[in-house]
């Protein structure tokens, strides 16, 4: 099975993130999501119960972020294809805009000729940039986003404040 390798190094050393994404190399994807808990013990309706206090919710949202954060970062990805899927012009315009790059990528420099008419990389850069920059503004990206930080925000505290500890773990931070 061929290996999924992600340039992250190009994307943060071109907007200075390299601090943040400094051990990310280093770990194929794969390895992320090597520790997705079962569905049976993420959906546990024994386990979810109403804490008593804001303490109590601190607690288990602590534990539960990190214990199911790769359900977690699987129910964002769930959440954003959704929110893709339901504003198809947003994706269109995506497509667009990769595509046109993929594209004038593939001419690597070259001018494009089609019969008489004849346009330079930066001229395709720019018509692309004056087609995709008004559709994208009709296809309202910053409600989709926030959509998408609402949703995920919701489902995913929610679910990290209501799903009560294992028992074990519950005993374990009582003082003897």
């Amino acid at each position: 099975m061929s290996r999924i390798s992600i340039p992250i190094s190009m994307i943060s050393d071109r907007f200075g993130l390299g601090r943040f994404t400094e051990g990310a190399n280093r770990m194929p994807l794969a390895n992320r999501f090597s520790n997705i808990r079962p569905l049976g013990e993420f959906f546990d309706f024994k386990r979810i119960s109403k804490p008593v206090n804001f303490a109590e919710v601190q607690s288990r949202a602590s534990y539960n972020l990190s214990y199911f954060a790769s359900n977690y970062a699987v129910l964002f990805v769930i959440l954003s294809i959704y929110s893709l899927l339901t504003n198809l012009l947003l994706l269109f315009v995506i497509g667009i805009v990769v595509g046109g790059m993929w594209g004038i990528g593939k001419l690597a420099g070259r001018d494009l000729e089609l019969g008489p008419i004849r346009a330079t990389p930066s001229q395709l850069y720019t018509t692309l940039l004056v087609i995709a920059v008004p559709l994208g503004i009709i296809a309202s990206p910053f409600s989709t986003v926030l959509w998408l930080i609402g949703a995920s925000g919701v489902t995913i505290l929610g679910h990290a404040s209501f799903m009560d500890k294992p028992i074990e773990n519950a005993f374990s931070e009582e003082a003897v």
